[in-house]
């Protein structure tokens, strides 16, 4: 029997037998033979059929839609935590997932942020710069060292691939350039059909021959840490190593760090 199958099986009935009828608008009583919520009374307040429902929780092979898992999440009351769990286990892709995703930098990293001595920034989405130290605008002079409407944001792939300072600053540019296309594809795989990153990804293609070369080659890669070299305009030839970090709770943001390190370290 498929494991995931027998989970999601498994884990509907646990959080079935765990409801009180009475919060879900159901008579609570001695007369009641099963624990917590019956299969039919879930059925009812998910809007399908009682045996279809009841095929899941016995693990048979039934095709269960995103719709239908939606309206169970609603109708069993589940955390945020539970219904990304419950689609994972269906191998369903919740229509949801990202609509309450807001790109706003949490006031604690940003306070952490403003205590760190080195460079930090917070990376959004569609990879805007949310929020970033003194050190961070130190660095990236002529991005974040400068004062930024309050409708616009910095943003990592538009420096690198529009602003014509971008190519000095990143040392060996075009392989630093391509590898963050082919980081950019896996961070988005789940959203690319969403407006915002059509608009960026058109617009970068537009933008930069280079960016539409390395877009149209499908390189997937998880963004990773290591060496990052750059020649700064007053710093000279400096180096870091870099550590991307994902709040738990906002797995959408990134917290970026570059440790200073010496020239050649690994």
């Amino acid at each position: 029997m498929d494991t995931r199958r027998q989970e999601l099986a498994e884990f509907l009935q646990a959080i079935r037998q765990r409801g009180r009828p009475e919060e879900f608008g159901f008579p609570s009583g001695a007369r009641r033979r099963t624990q917590g919520l019956r299969r039919e009374e879930v059925a009812q307040l998910a809007g399908i059929s009682a045996t279809w429902y009841t095929w899941i929780e016995q693990a048979r092979e039934v095709n269960v839609s995103a719709e239908a898992l939606a309206r169970l999440a609603s109708a069993l009351k589940l955390s945020k935590s539970e219904r990304s769990y419950l689609f994972d286990m269906a191998d369903r892709r919740d229509p949801q997932a990202h609509q309450t995703e807001v790109d706003t930098a949490p006031e604690t990293l940003v306070a952490m942020l403003a205590a760190m001595q080195i460079p930090a920034y917070i990376m959004g989405r569609t990879w805007d710069i949310l929020a970033w130290n003194r050190p961070a605008s130190t660095l990236f002079s002529g991005l974040l060292d400068q004062e930024w409407p309050s409708d616009q944001r910095p943003n990592l792939l538009r420096f690198v691939f529009a602003n014509p300072l971008a190519k000095q600053f990143v040392v060996n540019w075009e392989m630093r350039a391509r590898r963050l296309v082919a980081e950019f594809r896996a961070d988005s795989r789940s959203r690319l059909e969403e407006s915002d990153v059509k608009q960026l990804v058109d617009e970068l293609s537009t933008a930069s021959t280079e960016f539409s070369q390395f877009w149209k080659q499908h390189d997937v890669l998880e963004r990773q840490g290591g060496q990052r070299e750059f020649q700064h305009p007053q710093s000279g030839l400096i180096h870091f190593q870099q550590v991307t970090l994902r709040p738990v709770e906002q797995e959408h943001l990134k917290l970026v760090l570059l440790q200073p390190a010496e020239s050649g370290s690994d």
